[in-house]
Formats: structure tokens, C-alpha cells, sequence
């Protein structure tokens, strides 16, 4: 299934997902990278795989969606992956890829959606923390759950120790939830 991924930092989950669709029963294929930024790290494994990249600021949100969706239906795009994409889509451009949207999320939803995350399971002293792959829909982090990682947070951790022991855990929840999808 062509799958575009939407990024906008160093794209670990990028490249985590561009290995999964490599390998001989994978679901997806990575076939255009989008970005709201240039600076976005995440932009070179476009390069390194010969994946096609699209950036868009995203200065003028309607312009930006619309020749994004027109780039997907020209590259056939079927499927979407959210990887650490700092914009917020419009209702109607979820709309046209209802159920075909997914995102990873770095906390146990419903949990603490939005920003932060790390520090608010810190600062609330919770003994669990994880991540999330769930499906996009007009509401912010509300779809429903596809796959969920936990992960124990110990009295040392730190927001950043806490996001290193949670990213480890989306890369390989990501592949995972796309598998549950697809079979």
C-alpha cells in the first residue's frame, strides 16, 4: 500500500518505518515523505532511500493541504503516517483520508494528549508511561487505539531519559499496529 509519512524533526520513526517496509511482508511501502519544515532532520532518509519529499511551511494552512493532497493522489497515495508531524491536519483534509490516517503517540491515551507528555507523567508521579498508534480523527489524539506500549518509569527518569525509553518502544509499536491493520 503507497504510504506517505508525515514528519517534522529528526525522523527516527521515519527511517524505523522506511527498514519495516523494506523487509518481505510488509504491508506498506514509503513512497513520498512530507515535512512542515526544511530544517526537519528526519528529510534526509528522502535522499538515502530515494523516497520523494515534499516540504510545505504550512504559513497558509488551506494552501498547504491542498497541494498536499493534490501530491498524494498523484503519487496514489492510500495510507498516512503521522511520525512526529507538528501541525494539526483540518477536518476536511482527515476527512478525505478517514480511517487512513495513523498516528504514534508518546503516551498512554487517553492519557495526556497533546504536548508534554513526558514531563505531565513525571510531574503526576505515574508509574506507567508508553505509547500510542492510533487512528486520526478530528479530535486531537481521540481515535481509537490501534496498539499500546508500556513502559515503567522509575524514580530517576527524566522527561528526556523518559523519552529515550519511550521511543525505543514506538519503533517497534509503529510496524506492529501497522501489521494488526493490514492482516
Amino acid at each position: 500500500i503507497k504510504t506517505a509519512v508525515f514528519i517534522s524533526g529528526t525522523g527516527s520513526n521515519l527511517k524505523n518505518l522506511i527498514k519495516f517496509s523494506k523487509i518481505k511482508n510488509s504491508p506498506i511501502s514509503i513512497d513520498l515523505i512530507i515535512s512542515n519544515t526544511s530544517k526537519a532532520k528526519g528529510l534526509s532518509f528522502a535522499n538515502q532511500f530515494s523516497i520523494k519529499k515534499y516540504v510545505s511551511s504550512f504559513k497558509n494552512h488551506k494552501t498547504a493541504e491542498t497541494k498536499i493532497l493534490n501530491l498524494l493522489k498523484k503519487e496514489n497515495i492510500k495510507f498516512i503516517c503521522l511520525a512526529g508531524f507538528m501541525r494539526i491536519l483540518s477536518r476536511s483534509f482527515i476527512k478525505k483520508f478517514r480511517g487512513k490516517i495513523i498516528n504514534i503517540h508518546p503516551s498512554l491515551l487517553p492519557k495526556y494528549k497533546g504536548l508534554d507528555t513526558h514531563i505531565k507523567a513525571i510531574q503526576n508521579k505515574d508509574k506507567l508511561a508508553g505509547c500510542t498508534v492510533h487512528l486520526v480523527t478530528t479530535k486531537l489524539d481521540s481515535g481509537k487505539i490501534i496498539l499500546q506500549k508500556v513502559v515503567k518509569i522509575s524514580k530517576k527518569d527524566t522527561s528526556t531519559s523518559l523519552a529515550k525509553k519511550v521511543l525505543k518502544q514506538e519503533h517497534k509499536l509503529y510496524p506492529a499496529a501497522i501489521k494488526k491493520i493490514f492482516n
